[in-house]
């Protein structure tokens, strides 16, 4: 029997992946400083098991990244401030609104979901994702770091999950979408995953005035009320903007769609 400290099996032509963080390399300590410096001004004390298990989800990013290309970032500081940190920039907002059922939308690497889930213990995160490699990692990963009492991996497009009532952990109270598709083209695809009064929580960039005016319309017409942006306050995501819309009304029956 595999053990969690063995590698992955290899599929035929592919080498064996790291299926525990002990199996992949420590971050630099430089790396580890930046993180730390990024949660000091985010606000988060974490717990050493959640700092340990933030440092073993980019180590097994790193570890993957080259083989599935989970991700463009390759550097580990890079990794730390623009993904790590990124996600957690919404872990204040949703503990404001106290947000204890997730989805991750599209979620890649298991960003933002796996860093939510491990700053916010008394949540339960569905992170869904399409591309069945990057499942796999996500599954590897929710199981290395100890997670899968409460974070589940669906390898599903989101329109598959809406369409099925009463789904395992459906509706949740906020979907969250990072570098998925315009705010416009998700507000259908999240409407029918949320719980009423539930947000749709999207990570941008810069001036998101434009992209929030023109998805007035997509917004409204899949039961939201006006977004609203909120600043990121980390050295280096300056420019990031966490967007928030709340469902108001049920979404009509067919509001959702595939993001483009």
């Amino acid at each position: 029997m595999m053990t969690r400290d063995e590698p992955l099996p290899p599929r035929p032509g592919r080498i064996a992946l790291p299926g525990s963080v002990s199996a992949t390399p420590p971050l630099p300590a430089s790396t580890r400083a930046l993180l730390d410096s990024g949660l000091e001004r985010l606000g988060l004390e974490l717990p050493a098991g959640a700092r340990a298990a933030l440092e073993g989800h980019a180590r097994l990013l790193l570890a993957w990244t080259p083989h599935i290309n989970l991700t463009a970032i390759r550097e580990p500081a890079d990794v730390a401030r623009e993904h790590l940190l990124d996600s957690l920039a919404a872990v204040g907002l949703l503990r404001s609104g106290g947000v204890r059922r997730l989805l991750d939308l599209g979620s890649g690497g298991g960003f933002p979901g796996i860093p939510l889930a491990i700053a916010l213990p008394e949540s339960t995160v569905i992170l869904v994702e399409s591309i069945a490699k990057k499942a796999r990692f996500l599954g590897v990963a929710v199981d290395a770091l100890g997670l899968g009492d409460r974070v589940a991996v669906r390898n599903a497009r989101a329109e598959a999950l809406a369409a099925l009532t009463g789904s395992p952990g459906l509706p949740v109270e906020a979907v969250c979408v990072r570098a998925v598709a315009g705010l416009g083209a998700v507000a259908g695809l999240a409407a029918p995953l949320l719980a009423p009064g539930g947000w749709l929580v999207a990570w941008k960039r810069g001036d998101v005035a434009a992209e929030i005016a023109a998805a007035g319309p997509d917004l409204e017409a899949s039961g939201f009320g006006p977004a609203l942006a909120h600043t990121v306050d980390v050295a280096g995501l300056e420019d990031h903007r966490l967007v928030v819309a709340t469902l108001v009304r049920p979404p009509p029956r067919r509001a959702h769609r595939r993001a483009r």
